[in-house]
C-alpha cells in the first residue's frame, strides 16, 4: 500500500437492520445453548421420584405371583420401584433391594429383584450340567443355546430367569419354604424379601444353632426337600450358603439350576449331592452322620429313581 493511500474497509452487502437481526438470532441461541447445559432433559415419562414406575402391568398374567395374593403385594398400577443397593452378587446375577411404593400413600414392600447378566458378564461356567434334558418349543433356540452363540447366551439368561420363576410357583404352590414369587420380566425374577427392615437374613452357614435348634432345621430342611423330590426335581447346587433363616424359618433360595432328575441323565448324583453338601453342615454342628445317609436314601424313593 502507498503512503497517500488511506484504508477503506469492504462495506457489507447487509442492512444495519439486517445485521441486527443476525446479532439477536446468535445471542438467543446461545442463551438456549447455556439453558440446555444448565437443565438436564426431563422424561416426560419417568415417575415422581423413585428410578421406574412398578414393571407389574408389562408380565403376563402366568408370570405373576400365584394366587391367592398376600395382602402386601402391590399391583396398583401407579405404584414406583426404589432400588437400594445390592443385596447379593452371585456368578450368574445380581440381587438388588428394591421397594415398590404407592405415591401418596403409606403402602411400601421390600422386595429382591434378581437380575441375571448378560453373556459377557456371567462366571457360570458348568450350565449344561444342569440344562441336560431340558428343552425349548423351538428348534432355532435350542441350537442356538447348545452352540453357546450371542443369541443364544442370551436367551440362556432369560431360561435361567424362567426356570427359577417356575421352580418357586412350583414349591410356593406345593407348600415348600422360599421366597414368594412376585413376577419375572425378561432376565428379572422379583420375589418377597426375607428379612428385617432392609437386612436380608442370614445364611445358614452364619448361624451356630443350640442342638435343639439345630434338629428343627434339619426337620425343616427335611421337609422341603421331600416336596422337591416327590415333584421330581433336586435344588442342584444346594448348600449352606443358599439357604437362609428368618427368625428359625428355614428358606431355600437360588434355584435358576433346577434338576429334573428323571430328564437329567444325572438326576440321581445331583439328588445326592444336594443332601450331603448340606448335610455336611450340620454333622459339622454336631448332628449324626445317619441323619444324612437316610435322608440320601427317601430322596431316591421319594424321586422314585431308587
Amino acid at each position: 500500500m502507498r503512503k497517500d493511500e488511506s484504508f477503506v474497509p469492504m462495506k457489507s452487502h447487509k442492512s444495519k437492520s439486517r445485521m441486527r437481526e443476525d446479532a439477536d438470532y446468535f445471542y438467543e441461541a446461545a442463551m438456549r445453548f447455556n439453558d440446555d447445559l444448565e437443565t438436564p432433559a426431563v422424561d416426560p415419562e419417568a415417575p415422581p421420584f423413585g428410578d421406574r414406575w412398578t414393571t407389574w402391568d408389562q408380565s403376563e398374567p402366568l408370570q405373576r405371583a400365584p394366587k391367592p395374593w398376600p395382602s402386601w403385594l402391590i399391583t396398583d398400577l401407579g405404584a414406583v420401584d426404589i432400588e437400594h443397593g445390592v443385596l447379593k452378587t452371585g456368578k450368574e446375577a445380581d440381587v438388588f433391594l428394591i421397594e415398590r411404593v404407592v405415591p401418596d400413600t403409606d403402602r411400601a414392600v421390600l422386595l429382591a429383584a434378581k437380575r441375571y447378566r448378560d453373556a459377557d458378564h456371567r462366571m457360570f461356567s458348568r450350565s449344561s450340567d444342569y440344562t441336560a434334558g431340558r428343552t425349548v418349543r423351538k428348534s432355532r433356540d435350542q441350537r442356538a443355546m447348545d452352540k453357546g452363540t450371542k443369541i443364544g447366551q442370551e436367551m440362556l439368561a432369560g431360561q435361567w430367569a424362567a426356570t427359577e420363576w417356575n421352580a418357586l410357583v412350583r414349591m410356593h404352590n406345593a407348600g415348600a419354604s422360599v421366597p414368594y414369587p412376585v413376577q419375572v420380566l425378561g432376565t428379572e425374577v422379583i420375589m418377597e424379601f426375607i428379612g428385617v427392615d432392609r437386612e436380608a437374613a442370614p445364611r445358614l452357614e452364619a448361624l451356630r444353632p443350640s442342638h435343639t435348634e439345630l434338629m428343627d432345621l434339619w426337620e425343616q430342611l427335611v421337609f422341603n426337600m421331600t416336596i422337591m423330590a416327590r415333584d421330581g426335581f433336586a435344588h442342584g447346587d444346594l448348600s449352606s450358603y443358599n439357604i437362609i433363616v428368618q427368625n428359625g424359618r428355614l428358606v431355600i433360595i437360588d434355584m435358576p439350576q433346577v434338576i429334573d432328575v428323571v430328564a437329567n441323565p444325572r438326576g440321581q448324583f445331583f439328588l445326592e449331592r444336594d443332601v450331603r453338601n448340606v448335610g455336611a453342615w450340620f454333622t459339622s454342628r454336631g448332628m449324626e452322620q445317619r441323619y444324612v445317609d437316610s435322608l440320601v436314601a427317601d430322596q431316591f424313593a421319594d424321586a422314585r429313581i431308587a
